[in-house]
């Protein structure tokens, strides 16, 4: 059976961030490699292109949390506990 919409109700508009916060770390990772992909300097003692990997994977998470949490808060569910 097809579930029908209630043709009064308000439309809600989709927001563009949560796609743009899921595709910023997969474009940084993958199409910046020219610009940092050498061996110096060094950062905390690791080479450049290994820090930066490592720091984007950090930053991941974060950014697919933060999307997360706008897309729930734009479905109208309310978050239990803060992040």
């Amino acid at each position: 059976m097809i579930a029908r919409t209630d043709p009064g109700a308000p439309r809600r508009r989709h927001s563009l961030a949560v796609p743009i916060l899921a595709l910023i770390p997969f474009a940084t990772m993958c199409f910046s490699i020219p610009l940092w992909d050498r061996i110096d300097p060094r950062v905390l003692g690791l080479p450049f292109n290994l820090f930066w990997l490592g720091a984007w994977e950090v930053l991941t998470v974060a950014c697919l949390a933060l999307a997360y949490r706008l897309g729930k808060t734009r479905r109208g569910e309310q978050s239990d506990r803060p992040l």
